[in-house]
């Protein structure tokens, strides 16, 4: 069971979550509880650090922003204790919990059970484990940046054999579209890991993207919940049949979304290995990327980052055309677009997707800057001001707010319609 910064916000919140915690031990379950942070507790800690200057030493600010997941669990660990539940809290160290040394964005190398297992085996019920971090070879605490608590849980989940991985959080499943832009936006009962990854990659904010590659690839089924709703929440699972019976699931959208153009620079092999070696050295996120051809010899290179990315990207490409590496003639960025996704694993199956998506957009008179396309997934860069309508025709246009069943009784209705007809 993993609680978010919301579920854990205020004593009366964190009494809530062991309420939950207690009623799985009344059950007979043994119980790993993953927390977070108090909300707003890391961005206090990070102000903090900011504050002493610039330029700090990424160990020490690992050793600093950890903290706010220490208070947590043992402040949980307590409450349970009083509730007449064995529990005690367990920092990353102690688990442990192996992890890489970039500080910062560490990546779980293990996670080991011993401990863990030997307290169960004492008569522990509920291990209450610090979310976000870890300790590096060198015995250096690391945390696994933002969302970080979310990969913890999974995490766990795999390595100790769970049946399920809960994650109570302030909204209580995943919707087909965000409701603040959508109100008739419809709770998903489940969803694929595929098309949670591509939800979370593309803005969703329910999950983080790493945690739900980590419960695909460990086969982790994960169920997010409401903590302050007894709603059931959505399953994330694996496929199944019945997901296919309409092409999309869901609309994604991220509003920090900048785009830049690096303007005729030569058609020849090599230059497109040049210009993203170039951004991955400075750490620039390229997602969408379009390639064309502007006169003879020569091509403009269209592509997306996050916006705060932009000025890094912009410097990345002079220096190369500094020392002679590549060699543009204009450089150009437009820092006014988002990016509207559409998910779906029936999209393998059914064609006209895109058809249909480009015409909800051009009724609305949304002009497309960028196209990009996966297995389950089509994504366009719009202007920013569009981001709202654009979700709200295209939730519209996909029927969205229509449940899967409802739609395959009515398949099945027009079946026998046409069977009798025949």
């Amino acid at each position: 069971m993993k609680f978010g910064g919301t579920s854990v916000g205020d004593m009366d919140r964190l009494t809530r979550a062991a309420r939950r915690v207690r009623l799985q031990v009344d059950e007979g379950r043994k119980v790993i509880a993953i927390v977070s942070a108090m909300a707003g507790e890391t961005n206090r800690l990070i102000e903090c650090v900011q504050s002493c200057g610039t330029m700090f030493d990424a160990r020490e600010y690992d050793a600093v922003v950890a903290n706010g997941e220490n208070v947590t669990a043992g402040l949980l660990a307590i409450t349970l204790q009083q509730m007449n539940v064995p529990a005690r809290s367990w920092q990353g160290w102690q688990v442990p919990v192996r992890t890489s040394a970039a500080h910062g964005a560490a990546r779980i190398v293990d996670i080991g059970v011993d401990n863990v297992l030997a307290r169960f085996a004492e008569g522990m019920k509920v291990a209450v484990v610090a979310g976000f971090q870890g300790v590096t070879n060198d015995n250096r605490i690391a945390t696994l940046g933002r969302g970080g608590s979310d990969l913890t849980a999974v995490a766990f989940a795999a390595r100790f054999g769970s049946r399920l991985c809960s994650i109570h959080t302030d909204v209580d499943g995943v919707y087909t579209a965000d409701p603040r832009i959508v109100p008739k936006a419809r709770k998903l009962d489940r969803i694929s890991y595929e098309e949670m990854l591509e939800m979370a990659s593309l803005g969703a904010k329910v999950l983080q993207s790493r945690s739900v590659e980590l419960a695909m690839q460990y086969k982790v089924p994960v169920r997010v919940l409401s903590s302050f709703s007894d709603s059931s929440g959505t399953l994330v699972c694996d496929e199944d049949p019945n997901m296919e019976l309409r092409p999309i699931s869901g609309i994604a959208h991220s509003r920090d979304e900048a785009k830049v153009t690096i303007v005729s620079v030569a058609d020849r092999p090599g230059i497109a290995a040049t210009v993203f070696g170039a951004l991955a050295d400075s750490s620039v996120n390229v997602d969408m990327i379009v390639q064309n051809i502007s006169e003879k010899g020569r091509t403009d290179i269209t592509f997306s980052c996050p916006v705060e990315d932009v000025e890094t990207a912009r410097q990345a490409l002079a220096n190369i055309h500094g020392r002679g590496l590549i060699n543009y003639q204009g450089l150009l960025h437009d820092r006014d677009v988002c990016k509207i996704s559409v998910v779906g694993i029936g999209m393998r199956s059914q064609s006209g997707v895109a058809a249909q998506m480009f015409s909800a957009l051009a009724q609305e008179g949304i002009n497309i800057q960028v196209i990009s396309t996966s297995e389950i997934k089509i994504s366009v860069l719009v202007g920013r001001r569009y981001l709202e309508l654009a979700v709200q025709a295209l939730h519209d246009k996909f029927q969205l707010d229509r449940d899967n069943r409802a739609l395959g009784e009515v398949d099945r209705a027009q079946c026998v319609q046409a069977q009798e007809e025949i």
